[in-house]
């Protein structure tokens, strides 16, 4: 049922020749019920999917704006249960996926956090450091389960590897559109069309792009070439510095940027 949810967000978008808005927040920031309005005031403002992060201890994948907040969530109490509390509290409905690292996963229990997650509302997990093939029985279970297994790749992913990472995914593919940790940077990269064709090769499942994004531009010309645009660390700070309200502005701009990029290609 988790990935027919995100399957049927994903045919409205193209039904509407353009691409979808998935904005990331670390659950808790800055408060826990401040999330909770910031997620749905992301719905309202224009959001098509939303990503949670599971406030984590080692972020190593982000960036100092993404790694402040989980820590500011963290110190409040918001780890792995808490999180699922907030989503199912936030009553969104468009899908939600919880993205995190695999240790939060492990000490709750990965069938328990499956189910419990899947009855919080959660449609799909993506789990940053848990590569294809690192562990296979754990990804059998994961892919086996009741929310979509959604993998992320890297523009420097060899095709073969590419192949071996999406085999067993489900919902969409998240490609990352350049190297290092999150953070807004100051344009689209060159050869970012280049990268999702390779995706688009492996797979037919929806690409979206993270990392990097943070303008209404960007949006609009990562929109013209992939299914999905991630915005993470630009919302996060805005956030943390203007409010939900502030949040609600960019949400509303990101999403006329996306609108505007046409039909993905």
């Amino acid at each position: 049922m988790s990935e027919s949810r995100l399957a049927e967000r994903w045919r409205a978008v193209r039904a509407e020749r353009r691409a979808a808005l998935i904005p990331y927040l670390p659950a808790g920031y800055p408060s826990p019920a401040a999330f909770v309005a910031a997620a749905a005031g992301a719905q309202a403002a224009g959001a098509d999917l939303l990503e949670v992060g599971i406030p984590f201890s080692d972020p190593l994948a982000d960036g100092p704006v993404i790694q402040r907040a989980t820590h500011a969530a963290l110190a409040q109490g918001v780890g792995a249960a808490r999180t699922l509390a907030l989503i199912r509290e936030a009553g969104l409905t468009i899908p939600v996926v919880v993205m995190t690292y695999l240790n939060p996963i492990l000490a709750y229990g990965v069938d328990r956090f499956l189910a419990d997650a899947r009855a919080a509302g959660v449609a799909g997990l993506l789990l940053t450091d848990l590569p294809a093939g690192g562990d296979p029985a754990l990804e059998a279970r994961v892919a086996g389960g009741p929310l979509a297994f959604i993998r992320l790749v890297a523009p420097t992913t060899p095709a073969a590897r590419m192949a071996q990472a999406v085999e067993r995914a489900s919902g969409f593919v998240y490609l990352i559109s350049r190297l290092g940790v999150t953070g807004v940077t100051a344009g689209v990269p060159a050869d970012l069309a280049d990268h999702v064709a390779r995706v688009r090769a492996a797979t037919t499942l929806p690409v979206a792009v993270g990392f990097g994004i943070g303008t209404a531009a960007q949006a609009r010309a990562t929109a013209r070439l992939a299914d999905g645009v991630v915005v993470g660390s630009a919302l996060v700070e805005t956030l943390g510095r203007d409010g939900v309200p502030g949040l609600e502005r960019l949400v509303r701009e990101l999403a006329a940027g996306v609108r505007g990029g046409g039909r993905a290609a």
